[in-house]
């Protein structure tokens, strides 16, 4: 009998922090690893964007190292000064306006990167096989014996290359929702009715987050009305949820740069909207009612939508694998919760659980 011949043993689509993660670990246990993504960057929700000669974290607002495995991953990122200390404290604005800080059982490290958070990313996929611009369109299991994945590449020139490759094992490292779209390739009788379900049952609460910078001299008025506030969440605020000085991460920065998130409630609206920038000025007015009058005249701005945010309703175990003969893991921060560790976990678990599959 011919042993089939694969081009990797395990193929992970998305290069998020679960996907990385997964892929780091099975790359240093000696498997040939293929990362697809979608995109041209690493990172996923880690998301950082560079305009107007700074940067904007506009996804992932800082890290907490809080387990001892996350904390291992992370401590060379500290010792290479890839990460630093942002802040201890969050404050609140509680709907009468009043400012609170975090109480003392609250405060600890919050970590940002300097170079933007997805500088977080950037060192995990060091050494790493990711071909970005790769959309993968459907799987097919081939023989019960390997997977085959169909993509389609981006080129430069906005022209598309249909490519396959053939894996041992395939790891979905993307939100619920895309991984059941894909699944969806497959011929209904090779999945669970059971496993479908729950994928399907986990859901997401999308965000809008805006990226504004300002004249100079506004930095200098921020400090004085509220020092040492960096980052800051509004309580029963229908439309915003978060606000940050991102460019309070920077080593040096031009000029001040402010990043606010929405509620999912006000970022409902545009899940489909073309244009972004009146629902941004609307957060930047709601922010100055709330703040400072400044806060609605940016000196620019950018709307980013995350579709899916945050994992509103998670699974409880770290990964969810199918009961077809080869491995097909779906991974994620929805897997056990909604924050990057989260991701690094599932990304863990998966590893070791192809380890012993393979």
């Amino acid at each position: 009998m011919t042993t089939p011949s694969f081009d990797f043993d395990v193929a992970i689509v998305g290069a998020g922090m679960a996907g990385l993660t997964c892929a780091k670990q099975l790359h240093q246990a000696g498997d040939r690893v293929v990362i697809l993504e979608k995109s041209r960057g690493v990172g996923g929700r880690i998301a950082t964007r560079r305009l107007h000669e700074t940067l904007a974290d506009h996804g992932t607002c800082y890290l907490t190292l809080k387990g001892k495995a996350f904390r291992a991953l992370l401590e060379p990122m500290l010792a290479a000064e890839i990460l630093q200390v942002w802040t201890d404290t969050v404050h609140t604005l509680n709907p009468d306006g009043t400012l609170s800080e975090s109480p003392e059982a609250e405060r600890y490290p919050r970590y940002v990167a300097p170079a933007g958070m997805t500088a977080i990313a950037k060192s995990l996929a060091s050494g790493l096989d990711i071909r970005f611009s790769h959309l993968v369109q459907s799987l097919t299991l081939v023989d019960d014996a390997y997977w085959s994945l169909a993509t389609q590449r981006t080129n430069s020139d906005q022209t598309t290359t249909a490519e396959t490759l053939t894996a041992r094992a395939i790891v979905l490292a993307i939100p619920a929702p895309q991984a059941v779209a894909l699944l969806q390739t497959l011929p209904s009788d090779r999945l669970t009715e059971s496993f479908l379900q729950q994928m399907q049952n986990v859901t997401f609460n999308p965000c809008l987050s805006v990226m504004a910078g300002y004249l100079s001299d506004r930095q200098q008025d921020w400090d004085s009305q509220y020092p040492n506030v960096r980052s800051l969440t509004f309580v029963k605020d229908g439309n915003l949820a978060w606000l940050g000085v991102d460019s309070s991460k920077r080593v040096s920065s031009p000029q001040p740069v402010f990043v606010v998130q929405s509620t999912a409630a006000f970022a409902e609206p545009y899940l489909d909207a073309i244009g972004l920038q009146a629902a941004g000025h609307q957060l930047l007015k709601r922010s100055a009612e709330r703040l400072v009058p400044w806060l609605a005249k940016p000196d620019w701005l950018q709307v980013h939508r995350w579709r899916y945010a945050f994992a509103k309703t998670p699974l409880t175990t770290p990964y969810l694998a199918a009961t077809t003969l080869i491995p097909l893991v779906c991974a994620g921060d929805w897997c056990g919760g909604m924050k990057v560790e989260q991701a690094f976990l599932s990304g863990l678990a998966v590893a070791e659980y192809i380890r012993q599959a393979l």
